[in-house]
């Protein structure tokens, strides 16, 4: 056995650098097709991460009345950080408010209206972060001001909430599809630069044959010979990816408007979606093409 699959590597390299201009060819193909999957699949993920940082903004807001003391909204902001759809509870003081406001006001360039003002105005105020933005509803009853007098109002953002939500769900689903359809192409791509390799070859598969050669000794060269080829392609992949991701993730950052990607996670699923493609399909479209011949 270990005879038999020392001879079929040796004569996979052998046939690969025998005739290395459809190899390459192969491989070249191999690559391009591998940047356009990874390529989508990190628009994918940017696009995923992106929705999830838009939802992650979606909030309750209860404004306070002016006579709620310390320790009834510490009582009440404990009492809602229980509940399980619940992420954060941040209280914004009156003076916390008044602050923002002039900041906000200072980026606009209007600070005559900061100083215009002779006291505070505003209300203290309860940030509420959401585990799940669909929870709105739910979280703003629990805020209702007839269940805690001392909230003056709770903000209704039901619609805009609902609103986001089916438009992230479409592009969730939009970009899971692009997706699919871009892995198939890929697939059908790499699979048929195989396999004229293999059919550039015909003739030596003719004479092995009528030598008398059993299907193990045909195929199992050429088998592994396609795994060479989505090897080498998915190393050219890497490589090429490794010194376009520093720019990358700054255009990712910058488009999708999110956080910079947990690059050790992304990278190690980068690594197994392009090896794994590569090698994968290197070796199946081996086998579809010799099984071809074989058949016939």
């Amino acid at each position: 056995m270990l005879s038999f699959l020392y001879f079929s590597v040796r004569r996979a390299w052998q046939g690969f650098w025998r005739n290395a201009v459809m190899s390459l060819a192969a491989t070249a193909t191999m690559v391009l097709m591998l940047l356009l999957l990874a390529g989508f699949w990190i628009i994918q993920t940017g696009l995923l991460a992106g929705l999830e940082f838009t939802e992650q903004k979606v909030e309750v807001v209860a404004y306070l009345q002016q006579n709620a003391t310390d320790e009834q909204i510490e009582e009440l902001a404990a009492e809602i950080r229980q509940r399980p759809d619940v992420a954060s509870v941040e209280i914004v003081t009156r003076d916390k408010a008044l602050e923002r406001f002039r900041q906000s006001m200072q980026a606009q360039g209007r600070t005559d209206l900061t100083q215009q003002l002779d006291s505070n105005p505003l209300f203290a105020s309860l940030e509420v972060k959401l585990t799940d933005p669909s929870k709105l509803h739910a979280v703003g009853e629990a805020l209702s001001p007839t269940e805690h007098p001392i909230i003056r109002n709770v903000i209704n953002i039901e619609d805009l909430v609902d609103r986001v939500l089916t438009v992230t769900n479409i592009l969730r689903t939009a970009g899971t599809a692009v997706l699919l359809i871009v892995g198939i192409i890929v697939l059908f791509i790499i699979v048929n630069a195989i396999r004229l390799a293999v059919v550039a070859r015909a003739e030596e598969i003719e004479i092995m044959r009528l030598v008398g050669a059993s299907d193990a000794f045909i195929r199992w060269p050429f088998v592994f010979e396609g795994a060479f080829v989505g090897f080498l392609g998915a190393v050219v992949t890497l490589v090429i990816l490794y010194a376009a991701a520093e720019p990358l993730n700054g255009f990712m950052v910058e488009f999708f408007r999110v956080l910079p990607l947990q690059i050790g996670s992304l990278t190690r699923d980068l690594v197994t979606l392009v090896m794994g493609t590569g090698v994968v399909l290197g070796i199946v479209g081996s086998w579809v093409s010799v099984r071809t011949y074989l058949i016939r």
